[in-house]
């Protein structure tokens, strides 16, 4: 498929017809705007209540319809062979549509662009000269600063085209990345839009290894499934969980440029921490045991331990009459309850409704006529509430973690046969706390207290949850956020390659039985479309030794010299050199990112500083003051820029607890640059990458 690439000029009829499209759907979308700002609520509510929340709705249809100068309204067009209807094309009709972020019209109501997720805009992604879909015509635009400056054409069903790889797509894809994370929206590819429109009712895991997009494909899923199901979602609500808030905050602008503002962000300690203030940090190996799947049962069993056997009976006094339920068949209430292993808190609640009905079969052979208004007083009744009080207590979720962690006997009695001996001294307080505000929680003690909440009282679950970096979560965390999604659905991506943590997951298998979506569907991509070749190609030589087995990632980037590995002679070399990478990175365009182990990070700061260069956090937007971010290793996940400068490979490595971990960090590291790498060394190179 030989494309046809007009430049800007004013001689090409065609770009200029475009560009008037263009121009009119800008108009459009600004009458759009205008018509909803012109709303009075006063003419549709006298209700303050309804009037605030309709003015809400309005305040985000009106961000919803900004026109973002940097942002093209529309990206493709394509021209089918014949008439299209319009179920499928947003209520238009026709055979020329152009594609973009969001649906168009003019004062008539005709669509002028339409949504990249409706029906009509699949072909766009899909459409090959193999399964052209009924499409003749693909058109995709290259933008300049917002201008249009050219168009390239695929003739689908031209037997004399031959393939070819879009010159205009492949710019899109490398154009440099300055900011936050941009939407992929124009270059999404067909394995990556079959995931994206995959339906609401089923979970998908995404393994992809670096610069494969999952990230991208996570959250344009979520914009696809607010498009095509958006009042179920309202009602129930979406999420997206990142590993940390650097991260969060990367991906934070990627939604709302596709008009999506209502879907919430954490992290998994976001989720976890509303009861207790997280003030201390576990050693690995007693966060791995805490973070262990059997502790789950660990407090399923203490929790009903609580539970004790009647021994005497309950006796309800109304007037004149004493109504007697015996011991043995309130046993045979709480048996019945704790077969149903019902949340405990429901349990709590439900037993005096069942002593209360045995009350009032008795009144009903008595010959008396109870009503449920009855029952209601009897299970109220202070011998009933007392009963109950003494059988099914009340259990507080942190108190029962701060029992389980500070005393040993407790412990032992419910972790027998599923904790060891040495296992239960590493997650015991050597300093037992007084109360849970005194306590210092760790993040792990948190998911605990979490799980134990659930055990009570369940968990509100959303409609749909993404989860990034998931291959980093224990499986008590997995847990926590498979609660979130128990009745609806998830999006997991991660990467095993990249597990750094002592307790990463080593099959996505095992961590979905873990999120409680063991039947998920796993699928995986290979093209790297951000990272180049040659840096690929380096960082892959740690997998047989990170995770052997897994494919690794082709990319279609031919980037020559992306790649410089250089050393210097001796330490004290070292600062110098890192900064010296970093001004010949700063000669280019875009982002600039200097990843060092968390040790080297101030050494490395005091370094730039001295040589006059401004430097960003990781999170930080870029500025007109600095284009540099300096990087902690341990932050650098899910994290890109233009160009990377590497400092001290073998730091990184030593950084974390084994070998393994190490080496999985340092792959990370490899691999955030999508234009260039510079690895700057004094120590010796891990033997892969010698």
């Amino acid at each position: 498929m030989p494309a046809h690439v007009a430049e800007s000029d004013s001689t090409t009829d065609p770009l200029a017809h475009e560009r008037a499209h263009l121009a009119a759907s800008r108009a459009a979308l600004r009458a759009m705007r205008e018509d909803v700002q012109a709303l009075d609520i006063r003419d549709v509510t006298a209700n303050w209540v309804n009037a605030a929340v309709l003015q809400s709705q309005i305040d985000d249809r009106i961000k919803a319809l900004a026109d973002l100068s940097h942002t093209p309204l529309f990206f493709g067009r394509l021209d089918y062979l014949h008439a299209v209807g319009g179920d499928l094309a947003e209520g238009a009709e026709g055979e020329r549509f152009y594609i973009g972020r969001r649906h168009v019209h003019d004062a008539a109501g005709d669509p002028m662009v339409i949504d990249w997720r409706a029906p009509v805009s699949q072909p766009y992604y899909q459409a090959s000269p193999k399964n052209p879909q009924d499409v003749g015509l693909r058109r995709r635009f290259g933008y300049t600063a917002g201008e249009l400056t050219a168009y390239e054409d695929e003739h689908l069903t031209d037997p004399a085209e031959v393939a070819h790889t879009s010159r205009l797509l492949q710019a899109e894809i490398e154009r440099p990345r300055v900011g936050p994370m941009r939407d992929i929206v124009a270059t999404i590819q067909p394995e990556q839009d079959e995931i994206v429109r995959s339906g609401l009712g089923g979970t998908v895991c995404v393994q992809g290894g670096p610069g494969t997009g999952k990230t991208a494909v996570g959250l344009h899923r979520v914009a696809f499934l607010l498009y095509a199901h958006r009042d179920r979602l309202a009602r129930t609500g979406t999420l997206v969980i990142g590993p940390n808030r650097s991260f969060l905050h990367y991906i934070e602008q990627v939604l709302p440029a596709l008009g999506e503002l209502e879907v919430k962000q954490a992290t998994v300690d976001d989720l976890v921490t509303a009861d207790v203030e997280v003030r201390s940090t576990d050693d690995a190996a007693a966060a791995v045991i805490k973070g262990d799947a059997r502790m789950a049962e660990v407090l399923r069993r203490a929790i009903r331990s609580h539970v004790t056997t009647p021994t005497e009976p309950v006796v309800v006094v109304r007037g004149s009459r004493r109504w007697r339920v015996p011991a043995y068949e309130i046993e045979e209430m709480v048996d019945e309850l704790l077969a149903r292993d019902m949340r405990y808190g429901s349990a709590h609640e439900a037993l005096p409704q069942r002593i209360a009905h045995a009350v009032l079969v008795r009144m009903e052979e008595a010959g008396e006529a109870p009503d449920d208004r009855v029952q209601n007083t009897v299970a109220r009744n202070p011998a009933v509430k007392a009963a109950v009080k003494a059988i099914w207590p009340a259990v507080d979720p942190a108190k029962l973690v701060l029992r389980l962690l500070a005393e040993p006997e407790f412990l032992a009695a419910h972790a027998e046969g599923l904790l060891g001996e040495d296992e239960q001294k590493l997650i015991l307080w050597a300093k037992p706390a007084r109360s849970v505000k005194t306590a210092k929680w760790s993040a792990a003690d948190a998911v605990l207290i979490d799980e134990a909440r659930d055990l009570v009282a369940r968990t509100h679950s959303l409609g749909h949850v993404v989860l990034d970096e998931a291959q980093d979560l224990s499986p008590m965390q997995y847990r926590a956020v498979g609660r979130r999604c128990s009745t609806g659905s998830a999006t997991v991506l991660g990467d095993l390659a990249q597990g750094t943590t002592p307790w990463s997951t080593e099959s996505w298998s095992e961590a979905l039985f873990h999120l409680g979506k063991a039947d998920a569907v796993v699928e995986e991509l290979t093209a790297g479309f951000r990272v180049p070749r040659e840096v690929i190609a380096y960082a892959s030589r740690l997998l047989p030794a990170i995770s052997p087995g897994l494919a690794a990632v082709e990319s279609v980037r031919e980037s020559p010299g992306s790649l410089v590995v250089r050393e210097v002679p001796g330490a004290e070399a070292l600062d110098a050199a890192v900064v010296a990478a970093c001004e010949e990175s700063l000669l280019h365009e875009g982002s600039i990112g200097l990843i060092a182990a968390d040790a080297r990070i101030p050494a490395l700061g005091a370094a730039l500083a001295a040589a006059g260069h401004a430097h960003l956090s990781p999170g930080e937007e870029t500025t007109a003051a600095s284009r540099l971010t300096l990087v902690p290793a341990s932050l650098a996940k899910g994290l890109e820029y233009d160009y990377v400068v590497l400092d001290e490979p073998a730091a990184v490595v030593d950084g974390e607890p084994d070998e393994r971990t190490g080496l999985r960090r340092l792959y990370v590291a490899l691999t955030r640059a999508v234009s260039g790498l510079t690895v700057v060394h004094a120590a010796e190179l891990p033997e892969a990458l010698v």
